[in-house]
């Protein structure tokens, strides 16, 4: 007869236990990563709806969607022992002016969106991934290659039959798809300007810090375009504030570091989806099938530009911190 099999040591058995655990904690990690990169997007794409629904002036609103969050975003980086003084003058002046491109970005986004369709300002908003791929082979003195051209050309179809589109519905429409381009642009522009921060600050305190300069931007556009600025029905600039620039910002700067670009750049899809539902359901903007081609056109190229970005970070041409 033969001999039963040894049971396995105590080191051996620990060892496995370990296993076990760490790949449990791995899954939950990953659902709760899924859970946040959506729920982080559907927040964000819900924002334009809120603007609409906000009975202050588009840029207004925009003031009090940072406005009512700067608190909290300095809670946040304290709470996390990130630090929000300290910086050189120069990293003190690049993160301040973020903040004033940021600003900029959300008082062109805001005017769009109240012009243009909804899954329109969404995609246009969202083209900041594009122009920084398009804004690296600049810098690297290089054409594009490999699948760099599909995301252009997907970019520039898409965004022409979109553009195309608006046109035909109005030139008010045409008008906030511009907005909407140029609030990505902006919004490039921002980030390029922090990307030096980033290497030194949490995210949160760069949040905060960069915020505080959008605040007072948007409140000096706000007053000079003479917008209607006190709400008389505070629950859409409150829910922006909270959707847009705590739970969606908070979630998307958890969610980053656990996933692929792939993965991000897909996830990113969904707003454009949501939005367009919305716009459907609440204001009855129908889309033809010609949109949903410029449609996936746009948002294949966003997908796109985060996987085939260059290998090198494209650096703005500005000092190091």
């Amino acid at each position: 007869m033969k001999a039963a099999k040894p049971a396995g040591t105590p080191a051996s058995n620990r060892s496995a236990d370990r296993a076990m655990i760490t790949d449990e904690h791995n899954f939950r990690t990953r659902v709760t990563g899924i859970a946040a990169l959506l729920v982080g997007n559907v927040a964000l794409a819900c924002g334009p709806w809120l603007v609409r629904l906000a009975d202050t002036g588009p840029v207004s609103a925009g003031f009090w969607r940072v406005a009512i969050a700067l608190p909290f975003l300095i809670m946040i980086a304290v709470l996390r022992k990130e630090r929000l003084s300290g910086l050189t003058p120069r990293a003190l002046m690049l993160v301040l002016a973020g903040g004033v491109f940021f600003g900029l970005d959300i008082a062109a986004w805001h005017i769009g969106i109240g012009d243009t369709r909804l899954a329109n300002s969404v995609l246009f908003g969202n083209s900041g991934s594009v122009i920084l791929m398009v804004w690296g082979f600049v810098m690297l003195r290089r054409l594009p290659r490999g699948r760099e051209w599909p995301a252009i050309l997907a970019a520039l179809a898409g965004a022409s039959i979109l553009l195309g589109r608006s046109l035909e519905l109005s030139a008010a429409n045409f008008r906030g798809d511009l907005f909407c381009l140029l609030a990505g642009l902006l919004y490039a522009g921002y980030l390029l300007l922090l990307q030096d921060a980033r290497r030194t600050l949490g995210s949160w305190s760069l949040l905060a810090l960069s915020t505080s300069a959008s605040v007072v931007v948007l409140l000096i556009s706000a007053q000079l375009l003479g917008e209607p600025f006190w709400p008389t029905e505070w629950t859409p600039v409150l829910m922006l504030a909270l959707s847009s620039q705590l739970v969606g910002q908070g979630l998307l700067v958890y969610s980053l570091k656990l996933f692929s670009p792939l993965v991000i750049g897909i996830a990113l899809l969904t707003q454009p989806a949501v939005a367009a539902i919305v716009g459907w359901l609440i204001f009855g903007e129908w889309l033809v099938p010609l949109d949903m081609v410029g449609i996936v056109l746009v948002g294949s190229a966003l997908v796109l530009a985060r996987i085939a970005a260059p290998k090198e970070p494209p650096r703005p041409r500005v000092n190091p911190v």
